[in-house]
């Protein structure tokens, strides 16, 4: 690739077949159906997306375009499987692998806040190792990620990948009006997850009242 610029929706797609592919094996590569639903996930994922089949094919186009990820076809079967293929496009595998995929799927976050979320995806030994993987990560030309400056109220400075660029949070040097919540992304996809659930049950029971009329 000349640029490592991708779409949301792509980034997004690489993010879904990283974890699955450590998450369940056994059912990796992923179908198209399967990766709609893995890139549509209510947990785990900042922001929360709902993507179509049209979304996810014309994003596998372009993937497989850039030769970011192989298209399978099992023998005996007619449906087509994709995988990621990073570690030979990137050159990136394990510890490295797993943080990039973390922040792909769910932002801007601390060292310590991904060694807490990696769970199976990668076992991380210490602090130490995840910032490590991420110097390696940041180190590459062009880099695949930055560590921004640290905010008023932040323990800790965070971390994003660049593959879509996003503007770092502004800081206020007038006061705390200005200052970022640092749970603000978990408790924005706590209550879109909240209203994905109310608004399911709005449609089951608008169903059971069409079926008893």
């Amino acid at each position: 690739m000349d640029t490592l610029t991708l779409e949301p929706h792509a980034v997004r797609v690489l993010g879904a077949l990283i974890e699955k592919q450590a998450l369940t094996p056994d059912s990796y590569p992923l179908t198209l159906n399967a990766l709609l639903s893995a890139c549509n996930q209510l947990t785990s994922r900042e922001p929360v997306m709902q993507l179509n089949e049209a979304d996810i094919s014309s994003t596998l186009d372009s993937l497989l375009a850039a030769k970011l990820i192989n298209e399978r076809l099992p023998a005996g079967s007619r449906v087509a499987k994709y995988e990621q293929r990073l570690n030979y496009a990137w050159n990136i595998d394990g510890a490295r692998l797993a943080a990039l995929g973390l922040l792909m799927l769910r932002g801007a976050q601390t060292a310590a806040e991904l060694r807490t979320r990696a769970g199976r995806l990668y076992n991380f030994s210490s602090v130490d190792e995840v910032e490590n993987a991420l110097n390696a990560l940041a180190d590459k030309y062009p880099p695949l990620v930055e560590k921004l400056p640290r905010q008023p109220g932040e323990r800790e400075a965070r971390w994003v990948h660049t593959l879509h660029p996003v503007s770092a949070p502004a800081s206020n040097a007038g006061g705390n009006n200005g200052s970022t919540d640092p749970s603000l992304p978990e408790r924005i996809s706590a209550l879109e997850a909240t209203v994905a659930s109310l608004l399911q049950r709005v449609a089951e029971l608008e169903t059971g009242s069409g079926e008893a009329s």
